[in-house]
């Protein structure tokens, strides 16, 4: 796995069309030795998505999915596999375009429900296909998998 810093391709800077963001598949081994995936449900929205943010200014799309990911679910964690981006229409009518990392947990700092995200589940990836809300990410689960 790779964790290299440095700048990813992302928006123009000041084009407020384009919101920059970042995240990322969390995996381990399930009980069974099989691979499962972290889903996070966000109550604004009652959707379940895999975590990831808003960069904050100057920041690369590869911290921001780290400090996202931890924000979000209390797991810190590794940068693998740059698993591309994922855009689509915001609620403002402005393109989000997402940067996805494969990641995989180095330490569990304690889930704690926010305004954000409420739950978290681990699930095997059949589960967690059928408990993704959006298409774009059952798509990005295809792009994890394939790698696996």
């Amino acid at each position: 796995m790779t964790d290299d810093a440095g700048p990813g391709p992302g928006a123009p800077p000041g084009d407020d069309r384009v919101v920059r963001a970042a995240g990322g598949v969390l995996w381990r081994r399930g009980p069974q030795g099989e691979p499962e995936v972290l889903v996070v449900h966000r109550p604004r929205y009652d959707d379940w998505s895999f975590p990831k943010g808003k960069a904050e200014p100057g920041e690369d799309d590869r911290a921001c999915a780290r400090r996202e990911v931890e924000e979000e679910t209390g797991v810190r964690a590794r940068l693998g596999r740059d698993l591309g981006t994922v855009s689509y229409p915001d609620a403002r009518g402005r393109t989000k375009v997402v940067r996805y990392w494969e990641m995989r947990p180095v330490a569990d700092g304690g889930f704690r429900p926010g305004s954000e995200v409420d739950r978290c589940l681990w699930l095997p990836l059949r589960e967690a296909r059928r408990r993704l809300t959006y298409a774009h990410d059952r798509d990005l689960l295809e792009r994890f998998v394939a790698g696996l």
